[in-house]
């Protein structure tokens, strides 16, 4: 059997060993290691899997990964996402359909510390998805502004997963965080808009809600000052290059641990599960991140990123068509496969492609996030769609309805990222 032929069986078994929900890190380590010995050798596949493993669970410019899940996991711990939500219920409310954008506006807040999809999802879902309930809110519309506003986890750094793809790709990961700054402000404003013209169209989804006194909008506000302080502090330092990824994260983590203490929100039990927590979190990440170089080195070894790159060469597409043939590749996956197994698969065979093609790895890695987040909230998949339903006890045939408007709004922001790349790259050149 080819090379090529190998590749290609190699792929279809990963997406059925997927499927069957074996967890996506151990099926490219196992496919990776087996793949390599058949087309070069069993000896060969066995340093690879030594070397490997070693050299890549030892870079030390993903020591970044612990220093933001503890910030986020600290910044958790001390309330946050409650006094979030209130704050910009108090600002937003009274608006009608206010509550769905206050979430959102939650969410992007609470991205900016957290770094992940589901954490965002399930921490302002349930506080504000009962709040929404409790204000006569459709569920459809609950549901749908929590989901979505749940997807800038990953957008907004720190992400979590912009550092696996940079890690995968060897893209500079201080420049990938601070790319997804406005790509997410972005994103996080369409979100917005959504809601609100939901509700202008179908004021039956939602009431008007009571003013809240200025006080109390200036006493609540007071309360979030450690998200925009810290988040400014840790990436401003990274894009003026005052310090590196590693350190900003380092420095995010201390003033969150500082802030939880003097807040009287962190006590031994919560410190401990914090630590275990992170713990937890970075060996997975880790195992994705290996086993997506090893599966990557095997793909490699099989030419199928040439032979895609030499074909779309040949048909000689246009930077917009291929751009798009690639939102077509990852929207379709989006509908039947889990994101994390869609980077690092995907990325593996698009990545020589786009740079080939004189693409920006920097701006490839944001449009990669947009096109996941379509499928984070896409059925019948569609993880955080899932993880709103259980956070706000609502169907999940709801949650699915609710998050169409929002899903349009999702790829109007990829299209634009697509049609105009220097969002993504404005920021990242200048620190260049």
């Amino acid at each position: 059997m080819s090379a090529l032929s190998v590749g290609v069986l190699s792929l279809v078994i990963l997406l059925i060993l997927v499927f069957l929900r074996l967890p996506i890190a151990i099926a490219m380590v196992v496919i990776g290691i087996a793949g390599y010995a058949y087309i070069v050798s069993p000896q060969a596949a066995l340093v690879k899997l030594g070397t490997d493993v070693f050299d890549n669970a030892t870079v030390y410019s993903l020591s970044v990964i612990p220093m933001f899940t503890l910030m986020g996991l600290f910044l958790g711990s001390s309330g946050l996402g409650r006094k979030l939500f209130r704050a910009f219920n108090a600002w937003l409310g009274h608006i009608r359909g206010g509550l769905a954008i206050a979430s959102i506006a939650s969410c992007a807040f609470f991205a900016a510390v957290s770094g992940s999809v589901i954490g965002t999802a399930a921490t302002i879902g349930k506080i504000a998805g009962p709040e929404m309930i409790s204000h006569k809110y459709k569920e459809t519309l609950a549901a749908g502004a929590i989901a979505s506003g749940g997807t800038l986890g990953i957008l907004i750094p720190p992400s979590s997963v912009l550092i696996i793809y940079g890690a995968i790709t060897e893209e500079s990961i201080g420049q990938l965080l601070i790319a997804g700054i406005i790509p997410g402000i972005l994103t996080a404003l369409l979100l917005a808009f959504t809601a609100w013209l939901q509700v202008r169209l179908n004021p039956e989804l939602a009431p008007t809600g009571i003013p809240a006194p200025f006080r109390d909008r200036l006493r609540f506000s007071k309360d979030i000052w450690p998200i925009p302080v810290i988040f400014l502090i840790s990436m401003s330092g990274i894009y003026l290059g005052v310090f590196t990824p590693n350190e900003g994260g380092a420095v995010g983590a201390f003033l969150s641990f500082l802030y939880a203490v003097i807040s009287k929100q962190m006590n031994k039990n919560a410190f401990n599960e914090a630590l275990v927590e992170t713990a937890n979190i970075t060996a997975m990440i880790f195992l994705v991140i290996i086993g997506g170089v090893l599966y990557g080195n095997f793909l490699s070894a099989t030419r199928i990123p040439l032979y895609i790159r030499d074909f779309v060469a040949a048909i000689e597409l246009s930077p917009v068509l291929l751009a798009s043939f690639i939102f077509l590749c990852y929207f379709v996956a989006g509908f039947f496969m889990d994101a994390m197994a869609v980077i690092v698969i995907f990325t593996n065979i698009f990545y020589p492609l786009v740079i080939a093609a004189g693409f920006s790895g920097i701006w490839f890695g944001i449009l990669t996030i947009l096109l996941v987040n379509i499928g984070f909230i896409t059925p019948p998949v569609g993880a955080v769609s899932m993880v709103t339903a259980s956070a706000t006890n609502i169907k999940i045939e709801s949650v699915f309805k609710g998050v169409t408007p929002f899903w349009i709004a999702l790829i109007a922001a990829t299209f634009i990222v697509i049609f105009f790349p220097q969002i993504a790259t404005f920021l990242p050149d200048m620190m260049r």
